[in-house]
């Protein structure tokens, strides 16, 4: 008896505890300026810039240039800046940090506490996610749950990737190599009273049956770390290399997006009508034309950037979401999209209403 006494009076509690709503007040991008053309790769392996653009629609890549000092965690920081003066807040306003990342500066710690220590924001929890291509999905998700509960205020949600330097830019690689490019982007998540607006949900998804079918096995501690590749030192292991099965990730990806982004308008009560802009992961030009002829989308209702950046993994939603932004195609009112789908797999969906 009393036990559900103190249940229903906890249900009750909930159901009076106000929950806020977040929506992205800034957002900010950051590419190297080295630019890599599919030219400049045929010079290195057995490749040619229409085997590149037929497979996957990239033109060009960004790369950082050996010795520049860029790291992921750099180009976090200064999309970060950007993102946080969009925002009219100051980096004291700044609550909690979620990084992004597939590509860290170090195996460990994450690059979240080096963000941290470079824009000197107070000691504030910093918190990293490693779900590759989607991570910036789950990280705005993590995000929105903590606003809405009232915890924070400011969120500070960057992914960035530096894909470059451990690429193998060979021809046995070229099937990777030729997608990934370097860049990072960040968004300002901030508490707000308005219903009608912000993030109204975000869906996300994990099959990790199919982990090793796009996946980096070493160094890893299950199965290869650092002792065992320099005591092998063998010139022909390609597990520090990345791998994918590009056609079986392909058919899954095109499945998952369409599911997850189904589930999050259906959840919302809306429809595919309703969408007025629908940013994807830039894993592949390919993938989001099939999605958006499946969706009955125009061109303008899709913002693709592969074409220029390549597969920034984690950083290429958040810098195609701010080059859609900045570029006026979103509007206050509009109903925003955002999807990804990799590694793991796993994948997920945001829907806003901007």
């Amino acid at each position: 008896m009393a036990l559900n006494l103190y249940l229903a009076f906890f249900k009750i509690t909930l159901r009076m505890k106000k929950l806020y709503t977040s929506r992205i007040s800034g957002m900010g991008s950051y590419v190297p300026e080295n630019v890599v053309t599919n030219e400049d790769l045929s010079k290195m392996m057995d490749t040619n810039d229409e085997w590149i653009q037929e497979r996957t629609g990239i033109k060009e890549r960004r790369w950082v240039k050996p010795g520049s000092g860029e790291t992921t965690s750099t180009m976090g920081v200064k999309a970060a800046k950007i993102a946080i003066e969009r925002a009219g807040i100051s980096k004291d306003d700044i609550d909690f940090i979620i990084f992004a990342t597939l590509s860290p500066d170090y195996y460990f710690p994450g690059p979240g506490v080096q963000v941290q220590q470079e824009l000197d924001i107070k000691t504030v929890g910093a918190l990293d996610v490693r779900n590759q291509c989607s991570g910036f999905i789950y990280a705005l998700s993590v995000a929105d749950q903590f606003i809405k509960t009232g915890m924070y205020k400011n969120i500070l949600v960057i992914g960035s990737e530096l894909h470059s330097h451990g690429l193998d830019k060979t021809t046995r690689g070229r099937g990777v190599t030729v997608i990934f490019g370097d860049g990072a982007g960040a968004a300002v998540l901030s508490r707000s009273e308005d219903d009608g607006k912000g993030l109204l949900s975000t869906h996300l998804h994990s099959q990790g049956k199919y982990a090793e079918e796009l996946s980096l096995i070493a160094p890893g501690m299950g199965k290869r770390w650092v002792n065992d590749i320099l005591a092998d030192n063998d010139p022909n292991d390609e597990s520090y290399f990345p791998y994918m099965n590009g056609q079986f990730v392909f058919k899954n990806a095109v499945v998952r997006f369409s599911e997850v982004i189904m589930e999050g308008l259906m959840t919302n009560g809306l429809k595919k009508e309703d969408i007025n802009m629908l940013i994807p992961h830039q894993a592949n030009l390919r993938i989001s034309q099939f999605v958006q002829k499946k969706f009955g989308l125009s061109d303008d209702q899709v913002f693709n950037n592969i074409m220029k950046y390549g597969n920034t993994t984690a950083a290429s939603v958040p810098i195609a979401l701010t080059e859609a932004w900045e570029q006026g195609k979103i509007k206050e009112g509009d109903l925003v999209v955002l999807a990804a789908f990799g590694s793991g797999f796993t994948w997920g969906s945001v829907i806003i209403r901007w």
